[in-house]
């Protein structure tokens, strides 16, 4: 997207060029957030009410990814809603609703077209082919993933010396060699699915239809925020259970294309920007003052 004169200078102008939206854009980002086409998307579907809380996902994901083991049999865990974390990418928590207590999996939503992948000036987020949202390690650190994220998901850890963006991967290392999710195999309940997005949809609503009254009319995540990996469902409404219900079906990166993407420009203009001003107003000031001198 490009920018006239007029535009430039009305948002250096401003002083608040980050909040004004269509003042600069990189070029190329929208590709960033781009949706790869060769292959068929792959997630999971969670069905709420076949989980029944044991956390053995929690236990599978820590010991697949060198993480800390959590002890799954300490019930004090579902006393509060828990977040991910770097040290957790995954979790279970528990929900009094309408229907009585419901378990339901919080993890990186691998969002179709996701917003941390669009924020991210170095492209260190990607979304795979198959699927998954995944981090390397060209990260600068500026964290615009995080902010970026409908679903407060990408954690950064703070107190280490070589600092990382930690999120549930959706197993890549393992898909890459044909294996499933290490949460979706290890679910005793099968209340885990994992196949082609299209698949998962067309089984969800297959539940929903064929057992009636059992299951709220919605898949989450089929839509919301231009559609995601996960996909859920439920017996109760999603507010009840945790669930952002206020995402609409626009996917993030298309919100942000005068915004988000303005910041690391921005960063960089606006110092320089000053910078040229200060100079031009010095010069002009020694000016005047080598002229008052010849009088």
């Amino acid at each position: 997207m490009g920018i006239d004169r007029r535009t430039f200078l009305k948002c250096l102008g401003t002083g608040v060029a980050l909040a004004a939206p269509g003042c600069f854009s990189l070029p190329g980002k929208l590709e960033a957030a781009g949706v790869a086409a060769n292959k068929e998307f792959m997630g999971v579907l969670v069905d709420t009410t076949r989980c029944v809380g044991c956390r053995s996902c929690e236990l599978a994901c820590a010991e697949a990814h060198n993480l800390p083991v959590p002890d799954v049999g300490d019930a004090s865990a579902f006393e509060k809603v828990r977040d991910t974390s770097e040290k957790q990418w995954t979790l279970v928590n528990r929900y009094k609703t309408e229907k009585g207590e419901i378990f339901a999996k919080k993890q990186c939503m691998h969002c179709n077209q996701p917003g941390c992948v669009a924020a991210c000036p170095v492209k260190a987020m990607e979304k795979r082919e198959e699927g998954p949202v995944t981090w390397d390690t060209n990260c600068m650190g500026c964290r615009y993933c995080m902010v970026s994220c409908p679903f407060d998901i990408p954690k950064f850890e703070h107190h280490s010396a070589a600092p990382k963006l930690q999120k549930c991967n959706l197993c890549w290392e393992r898909l890459q060699k044909g294996e499933k999710p290490a949460c979706v195999e290890a679910c005793p309940a099968e209340a885990l699915t994992f196949g082609a997005r299209r698949n998962l949809i067309e089984e969800a609503n297959r539940r929903i239809y064929k057992n009636s009254g059992e299951y709220a009319s919605h898949i989450y995540g089929e839509h919301e925020a231009g559609g995601t990996g996960y996909l859920y469902l439920s017996s109760v409404p999603f507010e009840q259970i945790g669930f952002r219900t206020d995402l609409g079906t626009t996917a993030y990166p298309e919100y942000t294309k005068g915004f988000l993407y303005s910041v690391p420009v921005i960063l960089l203009l606006w110092p320089a920007f000053l910078s040229g001003v200060s100079a031009i107003t010095k010069r002009k000031d020694k000016v005047r003052s080598e002229e008052g001198g010849k009088r």
